[in-house]
């Protein structure tokens, strides 16, 4: 026999091997957990087609590498949620949380198979170079982008810093695409910045919720207190583009402006997914004026931040149609450092409604000034109508089901995703402004784009100033947005 056979019968004896242990693992994974015959039969199935690829494929490849494959590919057609981390992006998210990592400051999702900008993040390469909330991202470098995953585009963005990427872009409203030319940075999100109004209002923007976001928050209304006699005159919260972040740290915002009361539930299918949140009563509490500025870029914590306020009765909240991610994912560690990101639960709002693909509904609804297409071209940096994106525009997402007549103690069904069922999702659109000098150069034009009248914030300023008045309106039109809102989470 030559050293070609034999090596060959070599390779074909250990995929067999391979294949066999595969179907014995699953065999004590059936009894161990009881698996069903169809899942068991399954995975016969893909043991044999992984001894078939490894067999047969053009060129060698690694077991590894066909098991994450199929890893990520399993997670990725549950939600557009629910991903496979490997040791590498587990660190990076670890290290996210804590706001600060290596990259271009960067939101993104898939939609219709190609990869699209949901929001740049303030004071990143991607904000300063003018990347806008639909932006579809064509090509990284040399890759063309089609069908390429959220774990390998965010693989290729991150780097080293000031090591250089180039993005080719398409933006709605231009008729030609252009590039832009970056240089990576450590990404410090500074994820609260406060400022005191004209009138003596208090102004403070949430651009993510990370591990110190409270005690910032808090440190903020501190100042306020401090300098106007211990009082605040009036707030506006600033949700706007606010992709979310943890869970806890939604909740300890809420309960910064709420006295007792629920915050937050989620239903999952375990118990331990059956989680209630309260706000703490506090001594003398301060119950000043307040709006929440919100748009299709605030999505998952900053939802839940901004459905509690509105169901308390807590705060106005004016601005434009939220995201409607009402899904909560889990991070599960695996033995090899790698960690599945899961949704395992569905959240919903003090009275019950699931905001899921549908969002949260302004008390005010205030659209911002609408881009032409002359003004796209000078400033390359504004979005036409109908750019953004919403968890209901993802595939895969939950679909809402929720019956909004339950009470949080109804007990919860079963929540699991099925395919075409039911994303972090977020667009984000109105407060990014950039420089777009790239995209000016792209189109040959240097002029400096004109700064944008901030109407959502100026009709916030105009809400607080008439507070009293406005309140009155809003009591006596209760009932008809509650009804809406009632219609708006009706399955889809």
């Amino acid at each position: 026999m030559s050293v070609t056979t034999r090596h060959r019968w070599s390779i074909t004896l250990a995929v067999c091997l391979i294949a066999s242990f595969m179907v014995i693992q699953a065999v004590a994974v059936r009894r161990a957990q009881a698996l069903p015959n169809d899942t068991y039969e399954e995975l016969e199935t893909f043991a044999k087609v992984l001894a078939i690829v490894q067999k047969n494929y053009v060129e060698p490849v690694s077991t590894k590498r066909l098991i994450d494959g199929a890893i990520t590919g399993m997670l990725a057609s549950l939600d557009p949620h629910s991903a496979y981390l490997t040791p590498d992006l587990y660190r990076d998210l670890e290290v996210e949380t804590r706001g600060s990592f290596g990259g271009l400051g960067i939101e993104i999702t898939i939609k219709n198979g190609t990869l699209t900008v949901v929001a740049p993040i303030e004071d990143t390469p991607a904000y300063r170079a003018g990347l806008k909330a639909g932006d579809q991202i064509i090509k990284i470098n040399d890759d063309f982008t089609k069908d390429m995953s959220l774990t390998e585009a965010v693989k290729q963005m991150r780097g080293p810093k000031g090591s250089k990427i180039k993005l080719l872009l398409h933006r709605n409203g231009l008729p030609e695409l252009f590039t832009v030319t970056m240089a990576r940075d450590v990404i410090k999100i500074q994820s609260v910045k406060s400022k005191t109004l004209d009138g003596g209002y208090g102004y403070v923007r949430v651009t993510t919720f990370q591990e110190s976001t409270n005690d910032t928050l808090e440190k903020a209304i501190d100042d306020f207190q401090s300098k106007d006699h211990g009082k605040v005159k009036g707030l506006v919260l600033d949700l706007r583009d606010n992709p979310g972040g943890l869970l806890n740290q939604a909740v300890k915002v809420s309960d910064d402006f709420l006295d007792g009361g629920l915050i937050v539930y989620t239903q999952g299918r375990q118990d331990n997914q059956q989680q209630k949140y309260f706000s703490h009563k506090k001594k003398g509490f301060d119950d000043y004026p307040m709006v929440v500025l919100v748009n299709g870029g605030s999505a998952s914590a900053s939802e839940i931040v901004a459905g509690a306020l509105q169901d308390q009765k807590r705060a106005v909240i004016v601005g434009t149609q939220t995201f409607g991610k009402g899904s909560v994912q889990t991070i599960l560690p695996l033995d090899d450092h790698s960690a599945l990101r899961l949704t395992t639960a569905r959240y919903y709002t003090p009275t019950g409604r699931s905001i899921q693909a549908v969002g949260i509904t302004p008390d005010v609804d205030v659209e911002p000034p609408k881009a032409t297409l002359a003004s796209l071209q000078l400033q390359g940096a504004q979005i036409n109508e109908g750019a953004e994106i919403h968890e209901a525009d993802l595939p895969h997402h939950f679909k809402n089901g929720k019956d909004t007549s339950k009470s949080p103690d109804a007990k919860p069904g079963d929540q699991s995703a099925a395919p075409g069922d039911d994303r972090k999702g977020d667009a984000k659109a109105d407060e990014q402004k950039g420089d777009g000098k790239d995209a000016k150069k792209a189109k040959g034009d240097d002029k400096k784009p004109k700064e944008e009248k901030d109407v959502q914030l100026d009709r916030a300023i105009e809400i607080l100033k008439h507070w009293n008045t406005f309140k009155l309106q809003l009591a006596k039109g209760e009932t008809q947005h509650e009804a809406a809102a009632e219609s708006s989470t009706k399955p889809q």
